[in-house]
């Protein structure tokens, strides 16, 4: 009961944080409401294979094989001639590897981390801080306004995270008192 009622906080925090409900209508792009559905799919099947990898592997053996993939992937998508071709500067390679891992080798790696320690719900109701810490930065560092929806959003998040982390106690769980 407390992992549906965490996923139900967690879906209605990230709907006001994201601003869905702040304008007062709901506009939805068909192409944009496929990609986010697939990208939902595409993200619980690697929450729930990866964490059953990583009760078999080593997380770092997992990213390795996790990034060779996706990189096997886009080189057909964006053949390495393409890229040559648009002869980019030292600094934009620089700024491209910083970017590589402080976006994705870096988040993702925690990430694996958290998976190896947490079961899959536990672990995508705690990524759903993604956002708030996105409102929140640019809150700070752009001076852009949290609204007040957005800040109800942000608390429902971090009570979701609150109310999946609570243990549960079922009957066979309970402490038994030692015997004299």
């Amino acid at each position: 009961m407390a992992k549906m009622l965490s996923v139900l906080l967690a879906i209605v925090g990230i709907a006001l944080v994201i601003g869905l409900f702040g304008q007062g209508r709901l506009q939805l792009d068909s192409l944009g409401v496929l990609a986010a559905l697939l990208a939902a799919f595409s993200f619980s099947f690697y929450n729930i294979g990866g964490h059953s990898l990583l009760a078999k592997y080593d997380r770092w053996i997992v990213l390795l094989f996790t990034t060779l993939f996706a990189s096997l992937f886009w080189i057909f998508v964006n053949s390495p001639a393409k890229i040559a071709a648009a002869h980019h500067s030292l600094s934009v390679w620089v700024f491209l590897l910083v970017f590589a891992m402080l976006s994705v080798l870096l988040p993702f790696s925690f990430y694996f981390a958290g998976l190896q320690h947490l079961d899959p719900t536990k672990a995508i109701v705690a990524s759903c801080l993604e956002p708030v810490f996105t409102i929140l930065i640019a809150a700070f560092a752009l001076k852009e306004a949290v609204h007040p929806l957005q800040g109800l959003g942000i608390l429902m998040v971090l009570s979701a995270i609150l109310v999946v982390q609570r243990p549960t106690r079922t009957g066979s769980q309970l402490p038994v008192e030692p015997v004299d």
